[in-house]
């Protein structure tokens, strides 16, 4: 059994650079943030692991486990380790920390996930992002590898069942709306017309094929964190703070599963199959089945949405609607706060942004957020369990987690 003690979110609308920051002084801030969040101490963590994609491409640094001693000096000693699964990458360095309580190795554990990205041109990020592809073999006409990835599961979803884009405008207006409730969200700030949800060239242009500016994620700089601890700690935690052990939300299932990395290699070997990634279906249907719950168990999900269509996809795989039907629990508003199933309260990563190794760790902070009844203006009512989902490189790497009190 592992429980959440709670965690730190940075704001996702700043600029580190800007401000005279490096990538060690947003590792030390988010440290710091988790700590206060969770009234702990150097000494009450025994492991720490970091989540992190591109370090080493924005930065120039890797050996991010060396900045939890850098940060404090009461840290050092400590084991630590960095995870690396593109845009999963948090939710590896979770899936690390899980299996080191469950062990028995550790009590408790720090993850901490953290991108600095806004600190080279929009270009060199896009290319800097494309190692997640299969480098050198596929997208080589792709300006923005990416974007045309998914324009063309936009393409796929056409062909295999049909697709009116306007759903895929709808999923992005409807995450930039929840992302004004959210106080760390990168765009809560931001105001649209209505035609930046039409295809429209002006006010919403083409990236790459059937991808529009805003169907795309936010990248940003940014850190999470959270503390996890075995039911012995958490029951100790729980008791020194005179709180209910029942309160504090747990890990109740996971899922993980990988594919080949090639987009191609995946899409042929689906061609006969129910659904299109076959394996994101097995990592939501075994997190769920970890802890024996259905659906309909599920109050709300954090799931990816690096693009409008990954969320369109997300919401049949997840069971919410057939194969290819996505767009009845759009229509039906469904996946609106307030709604059968809430997908992205936080404004998921259109809306909040997405510091890419920070992602699956904010996921699971925004979880014990809802379970808690802590997550403020964009607070689902009554939500007891969060799914999350939460993809690397075009559903290479694939975690799901089920949280709840």
């Amino acid at each position: 059994m592992v429980y959440i003690l709670g965690g730190w979110q940075s704001d996702f609308k700043r600029n580190w650079v800007r401000e005279g920051m490096e990538i060690a002084d947003g590792f030390a801030e988010t440290l710091t943030g988790g700590l206060e969040a969770t009234e702990l101490e150097p000494g009450d963590i025994d492991v720490g692991h970091v989540g992190n994609f591109v370090g080493d491409l924005f930065a120039g640094q890797g050996m991010l486990g060396g900045f939890f001693a850098l940060s404090d000096q009461r840290f050092d000693g400590m084991p630590a380790s960095r995870h690396e699964g593109a845009c999963a990458s948090g939710s590896l360095a979770i899936l690390a920390a899980m299996a080191d309580i469950e062990s028995g190795r550790y009590g408790t554990a720090a993850v901490l996930g953290l991108e600095l990205m806004r600190n080279v041109p929009g270009q060199t990020a896009a290319e800097h992002l494309g190692a997640a592809a299969w480098a050198g073999h596929e997208y080589q006409d792709a300006r923005y590898v990416w974007p045309r990835a998914f324009s063309d599961l936009t393409e796929e979803y056409d062909r295999r069942y049909g697709i009116n884009e306007a759903h895929l405008r709808r999923i992005a207006q409807i995450n930039f709306a929840n992302a004004r409730l959210n106080p760390n969200a990168q765009t809560r700030e931001y105001v649209f017309p209505d035609a930046a949800f039409a295809n429209d060239d002006e006010a919403n242009p083409v990236i790459e094929g059937r991808v529009r500016k805003t169907d795309c994620g936010q990248v940003t700089d940014g850190g999470a964190m959270v503390v996890l601890a075995s039911a012995e700690r958490a029951a100790d935690y729980a008791r020194r703070r005179g709180i209910a052990l029942e309160s504090l939300p747990r890990i109740k299932g996971w899922g993980h599963r990988n594919a080949p990395i090639s987009y191609a290699r995946k899409i042929a070997a689906s061609a006969d199959e129910a659904y299109v990634f076959p394996q994101v279906k097995r990592a939501i249907d075994e997190a769920r089945a970890r802890a024996g719950m259905s659906l309909d168990s599920i109050d709300a999900v954090e799931t990816h949405d690096c693009f409008s269509m990954t969320e369109y996809m997300a919401i049949d795989h997840l069971g919410l609607t057939a194969p290819g039907e996505a767009w009845k629990a759009i229509e039906a508003g469904d996946i609106e706060i307030g709604g059968r199933l809430p997908i992205n309260p936080s404004g998921g990563l259109i809306g909040c942004g997405h510091p890419v190794g920070a992602t699956g760790v904010r996921m699971a902070l925004d979880a014990f957020k809802q379970t808690t009844g802590t997550a403020g203006a964009y607070q689902v009512e009554g939500a007891s369990t969060v799914q999350t989902l939460n993809i690397g490189g075009s559903t290479t790497t694939t975690v799901s987690l089920v949280i709840g009190v």
